[in-house]
């Protein structure tokens, strides 16, 4: 065997893993998200974000003391970093509160939408230049949230409005990250975890009868949804460094067919037409966005990015 069918041979291998670990984080996600829908049913937003957040400090203590706390207190732009920490939290809380209410697959249909709305945003915002057809993209992509919401005096629910604003909260952190490209994946964590703590303590405080008796199998399976989470951004982290962005990227989508499946299975929730509609609409509008997006980068000279720290990524939920 040549060094050049080697080099080919190991680059398809590592392009499988990269595949296998992303189809593996979608999974795991999608495991969290619906273990989080059966704690919620129990005990509080506040509470179920409290112990989650604290199981993912603490697991990740040996990265903190590596990386040290000095780098992770002390950092450009502490604005920013406290505005995209805000901006996770409202976006797991909200996340946490609306799959109480709604079933994982309407849920989860809007929390997909946050790709578009920062592709409509990031010109405004970021001063990033869209063309038509990304614009018709994400035309069809908002279309695709309001056939999904099946607007009606019925739908416009306490819970399905905070689904909108968690999925756009998320998109708007998304935007920031955007910004905040060289900090190191660490302190982004760090932050981000942090962040969500101090949100859940505050809903903690403000009604502190919301906190229910836990005993050491509840604690576990509180702490094991922030544990879930981190494995899945690591699984996320490394799939992207094993393989090429167009080839992992579209596989998040399958977040959506585990919702289907696992809401069925847990919950006998069955989809309305217009989520699968809609959620049609809304997969198809980010893919084109996001494969449109890959070909512009092709085409623009390659500029050197931050080194990104393997193992470690941003957690949502």
């Amino acid at each position: 065997m040549t060094a050049a069918t080697a080099s080919i041979a190991h680059t398809s291998n590592a392009a499988r893993t990269g595949v296998l670990f992303m189809l593996l984080g979608m999974l795991m996600f999608s495991l969290n998200d619906t273990m989080g829908k059966w704690l919620v049913s129990t005990y509080s937003v506040s509470q179920l974000m409290t112990i989650r957040s604290l199981a993912a400090l603490v697991v990740l203590i040996p990265f903190f003391i590596k990386r040290g706390w000095r780098s992770l207190l002390i950092v450009d732009r502490p604005w920013l970093q406290g505005l995209r920490s805000l901006l996770f939290a409202v976006d797991a809380s909200a996340f946490y509160f609306a799959v109480a209410y709604m079933p994982l697959a309407d849920t989860m249909t809007y929390w997909l939408a946050a790709p578009i709305y920062v592709a409509a945003a990031s010109p405004f915002l970021l001063g990033e230049h869209v063309g038509w057809r990304r614009w018709t993209a994400i035309l069809i992509g908002f279309a695709g949230v309001v056939i999904a919401l099946e607007p009606s005096s019925e739908s416009f629910s306490l819970p399905a409005l905070i689904a909108l604003v968690g999925s756009a909260a998320y998109a708007f952190a998304l935007l920031l990250g955007r910004t905040l490209r060289a900090t190191p994946d660490t302190t982004l964590i760090f932050w981000q975890l942090s962040g969500a703590l101090i949100f859940s303590l505050v809903g903690v405080g403000a009604n502190p009868a919301g906190w229910a008796p836990m005993d050491l199998q509840a604690l576990a399976c509180l702490s094991l949804l922030g544990i879930v989470a981190m494995l899945a951004h690591i699984l996320v982290t490394r799939s992207l460094k094993l393989a090429d962005a167009a080839t992992v990227v579209p596989l998040q989508y399958t977040l959506l067919f585990w919702a289907v499946v696992f809401g069925w299975i847990f919950f006998d929730d069955t989809p309305r037409w217009t989520v699968i509609l809609g959620s049609g609409l809304i997969v198809a509008s980010g893919l084109f966005i996001f494969f449109r997006e890959q070909q512009l980068k092709r085409r623009q000279p390659q500029q050197p990015g931050p080194a990104v720290e393997a193992g470690l990524g941003e957690i949502t939920r």
